[in-house]
């Protein structure tokens, strides 16, 4: 009795102890359960947030023409994209003399002060031109893209008012600058189509500077900096340009890519990954580069004038931007071209825009002079390579001619057109110049018609002799401001110009380094020079060759860029 009675209360704290240790079990594994499915909702709900907007544009640089295109005019984030005007513009200033590569600027507080990425810059330090732009191209740095903007512009601000107005006169017409970093500000905005055209106008304007975007990495104060663009030296043919990421944007790229005789300009903006950013780029680039042109038939991008590209037009444009970036608990967004890591227990990401739809708009009529995507202009219109790209008033046609007799606009008969201040001499109209088809009626200077062939002539003023011809002679080609003297047409064929200088003497020197640098291909050009005035009457001589075909020339030119002498071609 007393041993079954001991059994059965063995047995009952047997079974008691068999559950409590399995209801123990239960419970523990439901909570790490519960624990692990809030932490992955938790992350779910951190990648639905991160969803930037995608856009992108494969640009045939020979023909000009969109070979293929996504949401390329929706209005995105520019992130480090930004900087590829701010060299643009400090390109400006190298081109033009100004500054040199070894010029030193000046690190205020507030470029010390940027978020990162940075070159660690201190206030009262300097740095050289050429290591803040490779700070740039490599790190994307923020410090050495303020201190550009504060020595060119005064303070970034007023340079990145300049950036604007530079975009527009480009033809980049939904382009907002607000810094000169990319760092985050929900008025800068810019498009796909946009950056196409900004990295082909950088190339084709600076061929001596744009090769620093080739930069794979340089050393800063014992410091290796490596490129962020990682198809540089694993994709043929590439040679830049610009990678850019912030939270909002995604991740950004613009490729220039070169093979054989094809030439392309891709965007990708809005990329999950830089991964996955570098993949579609590549995919982009193989399946285009077969339909691209192998000559180029496209005029080069040519600014329009400063006074019509002002910082209205870029108010208008901020109206219609991307919805503001959501701020998440803990977030600090910068501009950089590799994001920092995401801890999965505690999220802290900038959320960037979602739209339900693409964001698009209604098409932007095109320009006076461009539109963003080239305007086959004629080429005559290209300015010299040196002269700075603002069209400015001249005075005068350059020409040296004595008396002639010219048609007058209404039924009065001729008036004596003086040479500069005087009259002399007299000019019979078989020593007149032959003009080109479709100017003036044959012989004559400016379309106007030989003497022998009209009326008694009646002496007028000069200047109302000048009106008169103005109003029925075609006018000169004007080349960024200046006037091409008559004598230019003279020559025959294409023409390759390879610089604008102070001095008759230096553009003679150019001929016969670009000479010598042509192998052979410039032996039978016509090497001439020509002068034109620019504004505050300042004389520049243009170095040029004539008589070539236009394979010919476009292969003259192709081989001087290799030699880093910078030229156009010209259709004379």
């Amino acid at each position: 009795m007393l041993r079954t009675s001991a059994s059965s209360r063995t047995l009952r704290v047997c079974v008691l102890g068999l559950a409590t240790i399995t209801a123990a079990v239960i419970f523990t594994t439901d909570t790490a359960d519960a624990r692990r499915r809030h932490r992955h909702h938790r992350h779910h709900a951190v990648q639905q947030s991160y969803n930037p907007a995608f856009a992108s544009i494969i640009i045939d640089a020979n023909s000009g023409a969109t070979l293929t295109a996504t949401n390329a005019d929706g209005l995105r984030f520019p992130a480090s994209l930004t900087k590829i005007m701010t060299l643009y513009l400090l390109f400006e200033r190298l081109e033009a003399g100004k500054i040199s590569l070894n010029s030193e600027m000046p690190v205020s507080a507030h470029a010390a002060s940027q978020a990162p990425t940075k070159l660690g810059l201190r206030p009262g330090q300097s740095i050289r031109v050429e290591d803040a732009i490779k700070g740039l191209v490599t790190r994307s740095a923020n410090d050495a893209a303020v201190v550009i903007a504060e020595f060119l512009g005064g303070d970034e601000d007023d340079f990145a008012k300049m950036m604007t107005r530079k975009a527009r006169s480009l033809g980049m017409t939904r382009t907002v600058y607000r810094n000169a970093s990319g760092l985050p500000n929900e008025d800068q905005v810019t498009t796909a189509r946009d950056q196409s055209t900004l990295g082909r106008a950088i190339q084709e304007r600076f061929p001596r500077y744009y090769r620093f975007f080739a930069t794979a990495s340089f050393n800063y104060r014992g410091r290796n900096i490596r490129n962020h663009n990682h198809l540089l030296g694993k994709v043929d043919g590439v040679d830049g340009i610009k990678t850019g990421y912030t939270r909002a944007s995604g991740f950004n790229l613009v490729t220039n890519l070169r093979r054989g005789n094809r030439h392309l300009v891709g965007v990708v903006m809005g990329g999950r990954s830089g991964g996955s950013r570098d993949a579609i780029m590549r995919n982009l680039l193989a399946e285009n580069i077969e339909k691209a042109a192998g000559r180029r038939t496209v005029a080069a991008i040519v600014e329009r004038n400063s006074s019509e590209a002002n910082a209205a037009v870029a108010e208008e444009a901020a109206r219609s931007r991307p919805a503001a970036p959501v701020q998440v608990q803990g977030a600090i967004q910068v501009a950089a071209d590799t994001p920092p890591p995401l801890p999965p227990s505690r999220p802290t990401v900038m959320a960037g825009p979602v739209p339900k739809a693409p964001i698009e708009t209604a098409p932007v009529a095109p320009a006076p002079l461009t539109n963003g995507v080239i305007e086959s202009r004629a080429i005559a219109s290209i300015p010299g390579s040196t002269e700075p790209m603002t069209p400015v008033r001249v005075r005068t046609v350059q020409g040296r001619s004595g008396q002639i007799k010219v048609a007058s606009a209404g039924p009065t008969p001729l008036a004596a057109v003086a040479n500069d201040t005087d009259i002399s001499g007299s000019v019979n109209a078989r020593e007149l110049p032959v003009q080109p088809p479709n100017h003036g009626t044959g012989r004559g200077i400016l379309g106007v018609l030989p003497a022998s062939s009209l009326a008694a002539p009646v002496e007028r003023s000069v200047q109302q002799a000048a009106v008169d011809t103005s109003r029925t002679a075609p006018q000169t080609v004007q080349n960024h401001g200046a006037i091409k003297p008559a004598a230019a047409i003279a020559h025959s064929g294409w023409i390759v110009q390879v610089g604008a200088l102070e001095t008759e003497s230096q553009a003679r020197q150019r001929l016969e380094a670009a000479r010598d640098h042509a192998n052979g291909m410039l032996g039978k050009a016509d090497p001439f020079t020509e002068t034109v005035v620019t504004r505050g009457d300042k004389r520049l001589y243009r170095a040029r060759f004539a008589g070539l075909e236009r394979d010919q020339a476009e292969a003259v030119c192709k081989r001087l860029k290799r030699s880093e002498i910078s030229c156009i071609t010209i259709r004379n």
